[in-house]
């Protein structure tokens, strides 16, 4: 399985990315193991995510996401709220 998620930032502001294990990679994001964007930023924390069979549906997605607006981002963020277990 393949995941796109978005973090938000201490500062507020929105990062997107993908992974296959989701995680440890906001564990390594928390850590400062992460992104160069999310290093000076941190904590960051889960706001949004979706699951994918194959890594290029994941990696479109991603780009997709990535074109948003931040109003865009956050409308979608609020569409769908976070369910307590991402294992």
């Amino acid at each position: 399985m393949y995941f796109i998620y978005i973090l938000e930032c201490k500062d507020g502001t929105l990062y997107t990315g993908w992974t296959t294990n989701i995680k440890a990679r906001i564990e390594k994001h928390n850590q400062g193991k992460g992104a160069k964007y999310t290093r000076p930023r941190l904590p960051v924390t889960l706001r949004y995510y979706e699951v994918f069979e194959t890594k290029t549906e994941a990696m479109q997605r991603e780009a997709l996401i990535k074109k948003m607006t931040r109003i865009a981002k956050y409308t979608l963020i609020e569409s769908k709220p976070l369910k307590d277990d991402i294992s």
